[in-house]
């Protein structure tokens, strides 16, 4: 991907909107976490602003992202508005929803953490129910594929190379017995009905404007479970949700469900739990890459918080004592939840 500069921005901006043709612009490049896509603010002194997104080609799915926006605001989910899409040059102008996220209410009071969670999942449940309230037809075609039990399988290699081998340093061969109970949890989730999901449901990928949540970063979207999303919600590393509020918080999607008229599987909070530890593998997965690997070193800081996190959801599951007893010695806990 080529890194554009700040006066390249500005002149495709210029030449591609009238209204900032004339106006005196000012560019601000965005921090958006462990992507790599580049982000900009453009934005005039009159006010207006726009997000400008380079995107390369190491990623599929990054070209695929407007669509799947157009899908999710016609099925009704708060998504930003896609102004302008290059796709040869990967390059998108979208609406600004600001710089709020649900992140930035992690230490508000918990009545208003709550109200702004619960309008959360309703968002998210529009999204899960999108593709059973619009034609077949509409689905984008840029979808990545399905969770299956692959999937699931390399979600579980990512956090026992990068995370477990890598920065634990615990050997392969240790971890060889908790294998096969693994590959058992991916081939039960895979043979589950799946709904469309976010993929990458987490506080820093919901903004927060006028009080309603809008989605972002849905470029991953697919099929799968949508406990897979709310696990990534609930159990986010980057921040601390009490047990109670998690359980009230599952708790409201499943009456969401009721007052639409849709039923909850009676195994739904068991399979919660199978997905949790799927999404705390994969995240754990992305803090060693991306420490090690790809030169962010502040993302290994999360592997404190995360760890202790999937180790309680492992207990809870059961027949795992093999790799409970290798990651428990490395599962401090810490007493700030490092910033994103």
């Amino acid at each position: 991907m080529t890194d554009p500069t700040l006066q390249t921005i500005e002149a495709l901006t210029r030449a591609r909107f009238p209204a900032y043709s004339q106006a005196s612009l000012q560019l601000v490049p965005l921090e958006k976490g462990g992507s790599d896509r580049k982000f900009y603010r453009v934005s005039t002194q009159a006010g207006d602003s726009l997000i400008f997104v380079q995107y390369g080609q190491q990623k599929e799915e990054n070209a695929h992202y407007v669509e799947i926006g157009a899908f999710l605001q016609k099925a009704g989910v708060r998504v930003p508005q896609m102004h302008l899409h290059e796709p040869d040059s990967g390059r998108i102008w979208m609406e600004d929803m600001g710089e709020t996220d649900l992140w930035s209410f992690r230490s508000e009071p918990w009545p208003v953490r709550r109200s702004l969670y619960e309008a959360v999942l309703r968002e998210v449940r529009r999204l899960h129910t999108a593709a059973a309230r619009l034609p077949e037809q509409t689905l984008p075609l840029g979808l990545q594929p399905a969770f299956d039990a692959t999937l699931y399988r390399w979600e579980q290699d990512y956090f026992f190379n990068h995370c477990a081998i890598r920065h634990l340093g615990i050997s392969p061969t240790a971890l060889a017995p908790a294998r096969a109970r693994l590959h058992s949890i991916a081939a039960e989730l895979e043979a589950l009905p799946r709904t469309l999901v976010h993929r990458d449901f987490q506080s820093q990928n919901i903004v927060i404007r006028e009080g309603a949540p809008c989605l972002i970063d849905f470029q991953g979207m697919r099929f799968g479970l949508p406990q897979y999303d709310l696990a990534s919600l609930l159990l986010d590393p980057y921040v601390a949700l009490t047990e109670t509020e998690q359980n009230a918080l599952l708790a409201f999607y499943g009456d969401e469900a009721h007052a639409q008229g849709e039923s909850i599987a009676p195994d739904f909070e068991r399979i919660y739990l199978l997905c949790a530890a799927q999404r705390l593998m994969q995240a754990l997965g992305a803090y060693g890459f991306l420490g090690h690997e790809k030169g962010r070193p502040h993302f290994l800081a999360h592997i404190a918080v995360a760890l202790p996190r999937l180790l309680s959801v492992l207990r809870r599951i059961g027949d795992l004592d093999s790799l409970i007893t290798l990651l428990s010695p490395h599962a401090g806990t810490p007493a700030l939840h490092p910033a994103p």
